[in-house]
């Protein structure tokens, strides 16, 4: 959705872009990384119409030459396209795909772009791939937490889904619901998790974010308000946006350095916004990798059916644990006519991103709801894709628990290094997931971004996670690449944040 964005809007997303800055950087380039990087991490949407250079002159107190002269090198770059008779709007650079062997395929619902070498990574549902080297050096990808592809079991469901296609073909391939066998699938698989479950209450969709999109067209509004963990996934950030409903986010707690959740404050802003519905991830949280209790999803459940609220719990983390079984799902505290509680997967995380398999579990009357409105223009999941994931389950518990035995390595080895080489950040040990929520003791996080970005590394700036500008103090490092690929990886994080200086101005940023 095209929007316009003013100086003083754009200004605030730019606060401290000169001290982001390496030294030596001129000031136009310095404003043109900014404006990329806010780009990257979806900050700065694609389709916005961008202030005037006159305009973002006076709110940066810069001469308009600068703003020229740094919008001209994002023109060159293709950050800003000028649209005859209405003004410069941001837009997404292309590239040739080429990645690093050490770098996984993109799983956030991101993928990279780099013409110019300064913008770390494109915003979530952009086309294009990063450069293969960035002053010299090969790029490193800690921006997605991403499966490796289990290059045997992908084979072998590929060719059976091939050899059972023909038998597809007599039909229509319009199932809006999905393949009967793979919804019976699903459903086995969450009523074995403690969620009993038919596959009548199952829909197949194109991943968990078309999910997630699904349930918004049929249950939210413009103008509505949706709660969301703080920090939480920037998909459903990006989606509360594109739906234009307003936020209303419910910080996570902490608690002897473990991250958790404050039902009464959820119960809070329940009770004081009514919103729509709320989103949740209690299965290795992303980021910060923390598991509600069995006592907090009681409790939160309890709440929502008080307050009326229909949950969205997003469980595609949930079978990556590494260190014991979570609780079942939080749907399972749901009986009798309660609140819904729509739950959503994918094979995205636990097999490969680029297999877009995805997932609800929703009532029934729910469901036909959801079905009805997908009908007017989605119809169905592609049949092959159905096939291949149905041959995948025959193999899911085999591919998970290799999965976890390689990332309980990679997670303390990445640990390690981060302590030897950057002491003076708090890295938690996640009992899950993919990746580590580190606390950097400053708020510097943009900044770090851009200046990886000149060390050839793509990250996820911590604002990314959340709303108003917050968790300029964090950032999300993943854990799925090799041990090799993450010790040159932390030496060059160690090299990037000895460039900002530990006496340097702090950098702080409002949404």
């Amino acid at each position: 959705m095209d929007e316009h964005l003013g100086a003083g809007s754009l200004a605030r997303l730019l606060r401290g872009w000169r001290e982001g800055a390496g030294a030596g950087t001129s000031a136009q380039a310095a404003l043109a990384a900014r404006i990329s990087a806010l780009l990257a991490d979806g900050r700065l949407a694609v389709g916005t119409r961008v202030p005037s250079e006159r305009e973002l002159a006076t709110a940066l107190d810069v001469g308009r030459g600068t703003v020229a002269a740094a919008y001209e090198e994002l023109r060159e770059g293709g950050y800003l396209v000028r649209r005859r008779g209405s003004g410069t709007w941001t837009s997404q650079p292309s590239a040739p795909v080429s990645r690093t062997d050490a770098a996984p395929a993109p799983l956030d619902g991101a993928l990279h772009v780099g013409a110019t070498g300064f913008a770390p990574f494109a915003p979530i549902g952009a086309m294009g791939a990063p450069p293969a080297q960035a002053w010299g050096r090969e790029v490193i990808d800690l921006a997605h937490a991403a499966p490796w592809a289990p290059m045997e079991a992908m084979a072998e469901a590929g060719a059976r889904a091939l050899a059972e296609l023909p038998m597809h073909l007599a039909g229509s391939g319009y199932d809006v619901l999905g393949l009967p066998a793979l919804r019976e699938a699903v459903a086995a698989r969450l009523s074995a998790q403690g969620l009993r479950t038919t596959a009548d209450e199952i829909m197949i969709t194109a991943g968990a974010q078309h999910a997630h999109a699904l349930v918004a067209r049929a249950l939210v509004r413009p103008g509505d308000r949706v709660l969301l963990e703080q920090p939480t996934y920037p998909g459903a950030i990006d989606l509360v946006r594109h739906t234009s409903a307003r936020p209303v986010p419910v910080a996570m707690t902490e608690h002897d350095g473990t991250p958790g959740w404050d039902v009464e404050a959820i119960a809070a802003a329940m009770r004081a916004s009514t919103p729509a519905v709320g989103y949740l991830v209690p299965d290795h949280q992303n980021p910060t990798g923390a598991v509600m209790s069995a006592e907090t999803r009681a409790a939160v459940v309890a709440a929502a059916a008080r307050h009326g609220v229909p949950l969205v719990v997003d469980d595609c983390l949930r079978e990556m644990w590494l260190d014991a079984p979570t609780p079942p799902p939080l749907g399972a505290w749901s009986v009798g006519g309660g609140t819904p509680v729509i739950t959503t997967g994918s094979l995205s995380k636990t097999v490969w991103g680029g297999l877009r398999i995805g997932w609800m579990r929703a009532p029934r009357t729910l469901l036909r709801r959801i079905a009805g409105a997908r009908a007017s223009d989605d119809i169905s999941t592609p049949v092959l894709e159905q096939l291949v994931a149905v041959a995948l389950f025959d193999r899911l518990d085999e591919i998970i628990a290799e999965s976890r035995r390689v990332l309980v390595h990679r997670r303390e080895h990445l640990r390690d290094a981060l302590a030897r080489a950057l002491p003076e950040w708090r890295t938690p040990r996640p009992p899950g997931g993919f990746s580590l929520w580190i606390d950097l003791g400053v708020p510097r996080s943009s900044a770090l971004v851009e200046a990886a970005a000149r060390a050839g590394i793509h990250l996820a700036a911590g604002p990314r996670f959340g709303t108003g500008g917050a968790f300029e103090q964090y950032l999300r490092l993943p854990y799925t690449l090799s041990p090799d690929a993450l010790d040159d990886a932390v030496a060059r994080l160690a090299e990037a944040w000895d460039t900002l200086g530990a006496g340097a101005p702090t950098l702080t940023t409002v949404v």
